[in-house]
């Protein structure tokens, strides 16, 4: 019996790893689209910082990428940058396989 008990608590630890992994990953991932963002709209250093903490932020206000997506294409049309839904897509992937590669770089 120890030993199922042994595999399932491994089992437990390596899905609450994968969570936490996957959560740092969206959040830099978040914040890096942020910076992208803010680039595109002329934003200063101040100015950049905050508004990918309010990216990283919009994350929880449904599952899913839709409300990061919607803010970003919400701010950056209000800022008078041409860019459209896909757009925000493709950086978005971009910016998860950035993220990814820096967390992973850093462990």
């Amino acid at each position: 019996m120890t030993m199922f008990d042994d595999r399932e608590r491994a089992e437990e630890a390596k899905f609450a790893h994968d969570e936490e992994m996957l959560f740092r990953i969206q959040a830099r991932r978040n914040k890096l689209l942020g910076q992208w963002a803010a680039e595109k709209m002329g934003l200063d250093a101040a100015e950049t910082e905050a508004y990918a903490k309010a990216v990283v932020q919009a994350e929880f206000e449904e599952a899913g990428d839709e409300d990061v997506v919607r803010k970003l294409l919400g701010d950056l049309t209000s800022a008078g940058v041409e860019i459209d839904d896909a757009a925000i897509r493709a950086a978005l992937d971009a910016k998860s396989v950035e993220a990814r590669r820096q967390l992973m770089g850093e462990a």
